[in-house]
Formats: C-alpha cells, sequence, structure tokens
C-alpha cells in the first residue's frame, strides 16, 4: 500500500511518531524542572544545559563508539551545570533567574566553541524498539519506531511521581520547595536539599540533549535545540508540578511539533512550515490561560521565586 492509500489517517499517523521522537527532550526536561522546583528554585539555564548535552554526548559517543557512552556523559554535564547552578544560588541575594539566564547562555556558548570538531563527524545511534510489527504499511512501523530513551523516560516519571509521594525523599524536597523555616525547623539544610535538587535536575536535561544528538534528529549542530529548554518550563506550569501530567503535557507538545512534519508527509506543499511554529503558539496560549492571578500558581511550591 503506498502512502497516498493512506489518505488523510497519514495526518495523524505522522503526529503519532512525531510526537513520541519530539516529546522525549521535552520530557527529560521538564522532569528536571519538576525536580529543581520542587525544591523551591527555578532554573532557566536547561536550555543550555540542554544544548550543552546534546554536544558533549555526541561527541563522546563519537570517540568511544559507544551511544549510551554519550548519554552519561550528557547526564554527567548535565549534573554539573545544575550543581554550578545551585552553588551560586545558594550565595546571599542572588537571584536564580538571572543565574539561569546567565548559565543558558554559558552553556550555549561552550557547546558551540567545542563542538564545532564534531559537526561534520558521525555518531553511533541510540537503539529503537519496534511496536509496529504487526503492520505491513511502513508508515505505521515508522511511527512505532520508538526510541529506548522515551520509554526510560515514561519509567522516570512515573519514579518521580511516586517518589514525590510516598519517599522520605521526596517528602523532604517537597517541605525545602514549601517551606524554608519549616524545613530548618525540621533540622534540614534547604540549601544542600535545592543544590543537589538542582544537579538531578540538569542530569535529566542532559540526557535530553543527548537524545537530540543521538536519536532524533540524530547530529550535533547549533541550532539543534529550537527553545525546548525554555518551553519546558513553561510545561512544568502546565503540568502543575505533576511528573505525570508532564509526560501527558510532553506529548502534546511533541504532537504540536510534528503538525508541519505531518503536513508536508501527506503533500501539503503551501503554507506547511506556518505550523513549524506550533510549539511556540502553545507555549503562548499555556502561559496565557495559566495567568490568571486566582489559578496560575495552583500547586506551585510556596518558596519558588516566580510565586512570589
Amino acid at each position: 500500500m503506498m502512502e497516498s492509500d493512506l489518505g488523510l489517517w497519514a495526518i495523524p499517523i505522522a503526529m503519532l511518531g512525531g510526537a513520541i521522537r519530539v516529546s522525549t527532550p521535552f520530557l527529560f526536561v521538564s522532569l528536571g524542572e519538576v525536580l529543581t522546583e520542587r525544591s523551591g528554585r527555578i532554573n532557566l539555564g536547561l536550555e543550555g544545559t540542554l544544548v550543552f548535552g546534546a554536544m558533549s554526548g555526541y561527541a563522546v559517543a563519537f570517540l568511544t563508539g559507544n551511544a549510551w557512552a554519550g548519554v552519561g556523559a550528557a547526564a554527567i554535564c548535565g549534573a554539573l551545570f545544575g550543581l554550578l547552578h545551585g552553588l551560586i544560588c545558594s550565595l546571599p541575594r542572588v537571584n536564580d533567574i538571572a543565574v539561569g539566564i546567565a548559565l543558558m547562555l554559558l552553556g550555549m556558548g561552550l557547546a558551540f566553541f567545542f563542538g564545532k570538531p564534531f559537526i561534520q563527524p558521525v555518531a553511533p545511534d541510540l537503539p529503537s524498539i519496534s511496536f509496529g510489527w504487526w503492520s505491513d504499511l511502513p508508515q505505521v512501523r515508522a511511527a512505532l519506531q520508538v526510541n529506548v530513551l522515551f520509554l526510560i523516560g515514561i519509567v522516570a516519571a512515573v519514579a518521580l511521581w511516586w517518589m514525590f509521594r510516598a519517599t522520605k525523599v521526596g517528602l523532604v524536597i517537597r517541605v525545602v520547595g514549601d517551606s524554608t523555616d519549616a524545613a530548618r525547623a525540621m533540622g534540614l539544610s534547604p540549601p544542600l536539599i535545592r543544590t543537589l535538587a538542582t544537579a538531578a535536575g540538569g542530569a535529566f536535561a542532559g540526557v535530553g540533549g543527548a537524545y537530540l544528538s543521538l536519536f532524533y534528529p540524530g547530529s550535533w549542530n547549533e541550532g539543534i535545540s529550537s527553545g525546548q529548554g525554555l518551553m519546558a518550563v513553561a510545561l512544568v506550569i502546565f503540568a502543575r508540578w505533576n511528573p505525570i501530567y508532564c509526560f501527558w503535557a510532553a506529548i502534546l507538545f511533541g504532537a504540536a511539533g510534528a503538525l508541519g512534519p505531518a503536513l508536508q508527509s501527506v503533500g501539503v506543499s503551501t503554507g506547511y512550515y506556518l505550523f513549524y511554529a506550533a510549539p511556540y503558539v502553545l507555549t503562548l496560549g499555556v502561559l496565557i490561560a495559566t495567568s490568571s492571578p486566582t489559578r496560575a500558581m495552583t500547586g506551585a511550591p510556596g518558596e519558588l521565586s516566580i510565586t512570589k
């Protein structure tokens, strides 16, 4: 059966595959930001962490010949960026939003500088699993070719949700995020906990970057991110700081990002490129929809700077 025989069904099939592929970086960055913000700190530097993770992951995968080594390197680099962010923000009278913007620019600048030798070389790809074996249609098989990191992201979302609800670690992070005074009364160290949470969140963002360079689109270049790290912050607000909701929100953002290529795949040649702006329009819509003074911060940690 040819692609044209699918008719309009080709659009939802292409969007399904695109949603799975495009949503994975959104998922990892948003999970990292949920972990950071639940501790009472916002990290706008995850865009730079994402880009540097993409570069470092690709470089290490190329040099070692092992894609998973690249993922590990990206996670370590992301954790180091998060650790730096956390340590700086632990200093008195330091604004975490300003620090995040500075580290975003630093991460992107370092990635562009160190990544120039790796624009042309080809690194090994991350493996994927075919869930479309039951279909004879190549479009369905392509749509259901799922990368392993997407499945790991689903497990991570459930694990974080469970951690916040049912573990001591999750309770400690929530207490620190809701009230610094209450945390100190319990004998906790809010700066230390926030720094560790920010480092862990950076590791998640680094893995999201490795996915970009090692699977989709699967190469390293300086325009690889397209603002996904910043959009993930809006995604977290939309998901009400819930890791499970982050998964569904990432799928929604991923489907929006796949709309343009889906239309192009069915022969729409006029104006389809306008739909490439769908994720940015969705981000703007989310920010407008959540800007109500009565509902905007529902579920937000009390110590988060954007709530004050």
